[in-house]
């Protein structure tokens, strides 16, 4: 099939290379000239895992091609995905101007029949939104699509080539025909594709989202309650994790949630529910909560140093909001960084992948390390706040070797506590006992 995708961002390039793989003539189009022209030597401008081999082979086969021109992307795809950014509005509404603009062009330069699909995570009612500016001057049928993403950063394209779901919001039968002729190749298994009108759709994703979101804040008010009365939230965590009904996954406390979706998608769902006199006092308390967790690693670290930070050394292992990305939207580590420039301390920071994003944000205000034992050198505390697999097993014998100080603050709960008692090493978690080392008793 003949497909274009307008946007090459993280989804949109996603998106593209994925179908492309499965035989389709795909056409990805983005107003940004030098990306386009990095693309099509074969530079991909994120950093997804396994995304590198697919894009540069389906390059090579022709079947995934690049351009500036929206018009040459209408004429090419029969089905054309809409993957363009809806960022945070100050008032927390997800800004649909970019997807409304291209909408207008778009009813102005078809000339036949086209399936114009949502990708973008967008309010309900968009889809409506977007027939009706394409309809002011469309000359042809055409028939709008929500078909939300459900994309895990790190594991995007595992997650495209095999979902565990496909939604597709319609009322067209032409166009559902179409879609589900489309993902075909990727539900041999099985996996379902479901049919609902736009605006559940549309409400699907967001309701997917919000609802993760407020799984993990409940369990950071879980740890947070258990440093309170002395419980363990592993404990804890294990034995609500072996009922069926609550499941294992997204149960991890830590400091917060953050990237490109959780946060802006329920800010999005409290703003809409706003609009429609509906008072969603759940992802009230789940914003609120988590704009507090991303910090909650600041009081310990001042107790500990009896609230003199300044002139402190610190070392952050993990930029990311999570790991293997690069995405730095929204990470926790920004928070922890900003407060602690606050407070006059010097940093110096690690992360596999995200380094460059964040030099870009704060210039020479940080260091950056090139190894994760580089920067501890003469630090006085470690903080972690992204889990990469290469924290997990450090050299502890390394670490306390490199370090000014004897102390970490573990964001994300890497480490078993009795591990870090033989290691002579502070240690402040989340939700855990404190270890204090014999050297500071």
């Amino acid at each position: 099939m003949k497909i274009s995708v307008i946007g090459t961002g993280y989804v949109g390039l996603v998106t593209g290379t994925c179908l492309a793989e499965t035989g389709n003539e795909v056409v990805c189009v983005d107003i940004n000239e030098e990306k386009v022209k990095k693309m099509r030597n074969g530079e991909v401008p994120i950093y997804e895992p396994h995304l590198d081999v697919l894009f540069e082979r389906n390059i090579k086969a022709g079947r995934l091609t690049f351009s500036t021109s929206l018009e040459e992307g209408l004429n090419h795809g029969q089905i054309i995905f809409l993957a363009l950014p809806t960022p945070e509005d100050e008032d927390g509404s997800a800004d649909l101007s970019y997807i409304l603009g291209v909408s207008e062009q778009i009813g102005r330069l078809i000339s036949e029949y086209k399936v114009i699909v949502d990708k973008s995570t967008v309010p309900v009612g968009t889809a409506e939104k977007v027939k009706s500016v394409i309809s002011e001057n469309a000359k042809c049928s055409f028939d709008v699509v929500s078909n939300p993403e459900f994309l895990r950063e790190g594991l995007a394209v595992d997650d495209f080539l095999k979902p565990e779901r496909i939604v597709i919001g319609s009322t067209s039968e032409r166009a559902i025909e179409l879609m589900q002729k489309l993902y075909k190749p990727y539900v041999r298994s099985g996996n379902p594709i479901i049919i609902m009108d736009e605006k559940s759709a549309e409400l699907t994703k967001y309701a997917a989202n919000s609802f993760l979101a407020t799984k993990i804040t409940f369990m950071n008010e879980i740890a947070n309650y258990c440093e309170k009365v002395g419980a363990d939230v592993d404990k804890v965590r294990k034995g609500m994790g072996t009922d069926s009904r609550i499941g294992k996954r997204f149960l991890f406390p830590g400091i917060g949630y953050g990237g490109s979706c959780f946060p802006k998608d329920v800010k999005a769902l409290h703003k809409s529910g706003k609009e429609d006199q509906y008072d969603f006092k759940i992802l009230e308390s789940v914003i609120e909560v988590n704009k507090k967790q991303k910090v909650a690693l600041l009081p310990k670290i001042k107790s500990h140093f009896n609230n003199d930070l300044a002139g402190k050394k610190f070392a952050i292992w993990g930029l990311a909001f999570k790991p293997e990305t690069d995405d730095i939207r929204e990470a926790p580590a920004l928070d922890v960084i900003n407060a602690l420039l606050e407070e006059g301390v010097s940093i110096s920071t690690f992360d596999p992948e995200a380094m460059d994003n964040v030099a870009r944000k704060y210039d020479t205000k940080i260091k950056f390390a090139k190894t994760m034992y580089d920067a501890l050198k003469e630090a006085d505390a470690l903080i972690i706040c992204t889990e990469w697999s290469i924290f997990r097993t450090p050299n502890f014998s390394k670490l306390k070797e490199a370090m000014g100080g004897n102390v970490i603050f573990d964001g994300r709960n890497l480490y078993d506590l009795e591990d870090i008692r033989k290691e002579n090493l502070s240690y402040y978690s989340i939700g855990r006992d404190t270890v204090i080392s014999k050297k500071q008793v």
